[in-house]
């Protein structure tokens, strides 16, 4: 078996991205949904909050690619944009470039997001085929990150693999499909079990606490951690439920706000007319 460089915050990075990104796309759905579902809410969120909301999303997935490209790259033993090493005749840090291009096409998924929602031109179904095209290609980095590692190793990054390919195919499923808020909420929670399984991964082989790393061939460890993949699921589902009680809360909350105060305004405007006739 080939010993294979890694670290906690290698993995404990990735995992608090795609946390931010998966609760906010799954705040954005809920809030879309919710405004259709009450029509006076276009008095409250209107598309110019929805397009801030998109151009928001682009630059902080733009920025957190970079921050991730930058912590691949210039992290102490990192290859500092150093590709292969002519005097010594070998690659350096391929499984840092590895991340370095996952983080990559993520960010070109950010610039594609803004350009969609400057430019009228383009179709906003661009976005979604990027969000496709990004997670393929991080699948496939993935499915290839694991030769010659030892069977732990490589029974958590298959698990990995298996929820990043399924969460691409949902995202291609959404270029042919339109705001359809059940395929984005079943996106985001497979963005959160990718976000938690990271941060899995990142205990187990490399345990923060300077404690050794689980036992690779217990294959009591492969079954527990087949439990706790599942248990992480259900914990990104109450996640999204709770999302949604918030933010259906909130929705209609405003809402009655609305609707007492502009009752209190027609009430107001009946009363003029009679105060006048009185005169």
């Amino acid at each position: 078996m080939v010993k294979v460089m890694g670290s906690f915050k290698g993995h404990a990075l990735p995992g608090t991205f795609f946390f931010i990104i998966g609760t906010w796309w799954a705040l954005k759905s809920i809030l879309k949904y919710a405004s259709k579902k009450h029509k006076r809410t276009s008095y409250l969120v209107s598309k110019a909050l929805f397009f801030r909301m998109e151009i928001l999303e682009g630059i902080t997935i733009i920025c957190m690619a970079v921050t991730g490209m930058l912590a691949e790259q210039f992290i102490v033993g990192g290859p500092h944009l150093t590709l292969y090493d002519y005097k010594k005749g070998q690659w350096v840090q391929l499984l840092g470039w590895h991340h370095f291009t996952m983080y990559f096409f993520f960010g070109l998924l950010g610039l594609t997001n803004i350009l969609c929602s400057t430019i009228n031109s383009l179709p906003t179904s661009l976005t979604k085929l990027m969000m496709a095209n990004a997670l393929f290609v991080e699948a496939f980095i993935f499915y290839n990150h694991t030769h010659g590692r030892e069977m732990l190793d490589i029974f958590v990054h298959q698990l990995l693999v298996l929820v990043i390919f399924l969460t691409g195919l949902i995202a291609f499923m959404e270029i042919f499909t339109r705001a359809n808020v059940t395929l984005e909420l079943l996106r985001s929670s497979f963005i959160l079990l990718q976000a938690n399984w990271f941060w899995q991964i990142g205990f187990v082989l490399y345990p923060p606490s300077g404690s050794p790393a689980w036992d690779s061939v217990d294959h009591d460890n492969i079954m527990f951690l087949t439990i706790c993949f599942c248990w992480h699921y259900a914990l990104s589902i109450i996640i999204i439920g709770m999302i949604y009680a918030f933010v259906t809360w909130l929705v209609k909350s405003r809402v009655n706000k609305f609707c007492s105060s502009e009752v209190g305004l027609l009430k107001n405007a009946e009363r003029e007319p009679e105060s006048e006739e009185e005169m």
